[in-house]
C-alpha cells in the first residue's frame, strides 16, 4: 500500500516537475515564453482589480513572477513526492495564484475557439487543488502509531 501511494504521488508531482523543469530550461533573459504569455494577462487582471477597488497597484516584474512559480511548483512537488504536508501547501498556493490569471476563460464569450481550451485547463486545475486538498486532508487525519507501554511482569518469589 505505501509504495502504491509512493508511485501516485511521483506521478502526480511528475506534472509539476516537468513543466518547472521546463520553465526552468526556457527561462532566459527576458523570463522565457512564461513570461511572454503572462505580461498581457497579468495587465488584464491588474485593470480590472485596480478599478474594482479604486487601488494603483505596483508594476510586477513578471520575470519574478516566473522564477517563484518555478521555485513553487519544484520545491512543492519534491516535497509533495516524500509525502510532506507543506509540499502539497506550495502547489495549491501555486494553483490558487495562477489558474486564474493563465486560464482566464471568463473574458472570452462561450462562442470563441479559446472559451473551451481554457475552461478545461481552469477546470483540470481545479481538479488538481481538489486532489491536494484531498492528500492534506487524508494527511492531516491519520493518527500516529503508538508505542505500546510494556507492562512489567510481576515477579514471582
Amino acid at each position: 500500500m505505501g509504495f502504491a501511494s509512493f508511485v501516485g504521488r511521483v506521478f502526480f508531482a511528475s506534472i509539476f516537475l516537468l513543466s518547472a523543469w521546463q520553465m526552468f530550461n526556457e527561462f532566459g533573459v527576458d523570463g522565457g515564453p512564461a513570461a511572454k504569455e503572462l505580461i498581457p494577462k497579468l495587465d488584464l487582471a491588474k485593470k480590472h482589480i485596480s478599478s474594482q477597488l479604486h487601488v494603483d497597484f505596483p508594476d510586477i516584474e513578471v520575470k519574478q513572477l516566473v522564477s517563484a512559480a518555478i521555485a513553487l511548483k519544484g520545491l512543492g512537488a519534491i516535497l509533495f513526492v516524500f509525502g510532506h504536508g507543506f509540499g502539497a501547501f506550495l502547489l495549491i498556493v501555486y494553483l490558487l495564484v495562477s489558474t486564474p490569471l493563465l486560464y482566464d476563460f471568463y473574458n472570452y464569450r462561450p462562442e470563441d475557439p479559446q472559451y473551451t481550451a481554457l475552461l478545461s485547463d481552469f477546470l483540470q486545475c481545479v481538479a488538481q487543488c481538489g486532489a491536494l486538498f484531498f492528500f492534506w486532508g487524508m494527511k492531516g487525519s491519520i493518527t500516529k502509531r503508538q508505542p505500546r507501554k510494556k507492562v512489567p511482569k510481576p515477579k514471582t518469589a
